[in-house]
């Protein structure tokens, strides 16, 4: 199982999320950088461990309301070993294949973002696309076919329970579990990748032992639940 640290991008600099409440959400204080700017918070991140992925939300263009293009190429530039990972609300093929023409890393596609199961339909066909499965605390969110028939997954799944991002509550293990067993019915084994709520070691042990290929971590790295070790172990 990988960890895989995320940065959630607001205004241009880096911000603590929590809940899913994005319009609460305020520049991150971290022991493991000076300052929020983005390439000082994953400078730190790395001299932590050397993670080998990063996920990074895009929340304002999530929200529509702007975006961090440039922030995530410079972020390639300055960290060439990492694979970006990026949400930042596409949801059409031609933004997908521009992410990638563009060298601005791999295209996280949110149910959130996405208008109908058309559109989800074609973009989830694009080679190398991942899709994350947005869940707040009224239920999934987004297309309900794209949560319900996992024939139309792609090779690598994120289970994000949003509700749980920033909580500290624990990892959503029920959700992984449901999810793996629609993907058998449906006869697919995509990779599953957690988000939300982690607290520590024992939790990645748990989420290991349930089968994810990875998680999604923020807050337990920066107020250092899961220090050096824990980190290395996993990255």
């Amino acid at each position: 199982m990988q960890l895989i640290p995320v940065i959630d991008l607001k205004g241009g600099c880096v911000v603590h999320a929590r809940r899913g409440e994005r319009d609460a959400y305020r520049p991150i204080h971290t022991p493991l950088a000076a300052t929020s700017a983005p390439q000082d918070v994953v400078a730190g991140l790395l001299a932590l461990a050397p993670f080998r992925t990063l996920y990074v939300a895009d929340l304002d263009a999530i929200a529509g309301t702007g975006g961090h293009g440039e922030v995530v190429a410079a972020l390639g530039k300055a960290f060439p070993q990492l694979d970006l990972w990026v949400d930042a609300g596409e949801a059409t093929a031609a933004q997908v294949r521009a992410r990638v023409a563009c060298g601005r890393g791999t295209g996280v596609v949110g149910t959130e973002s996405l208008p109908d199961a058309a559109a989800a339909v074609e973009v989830l066909a694009e080679p190398g696309v991942i899709l994350s499965l947005d869940h707040d605390a009224a239920g999934p969110r987004g297309p309900a076919v794209i949560h319900e028939d996992a024939r139309l997954w792609p090779g690598r799944v994120i289970v994000m329970t949003l509700a749980r991002v920033g909580s500290g509550e624990g990892p959503d293990l029920d959700a992984l579990a449901r999810t793996a067993a629609r993907a058998a019915r449906a006869g697919r084994q995509p990779s599953l990748y957690a988000a939300g709520g982690v607290r520590g070691p024992e939790d990645l042990v748990r989420l290991a032992a349930a089968g994810a290929a990875g998680v999604l971590v923020a807050t337990a790295l920066h107020d250092g639940r899961i220090g050096p070790d824990a980190a290395r172990r996993w990255a």
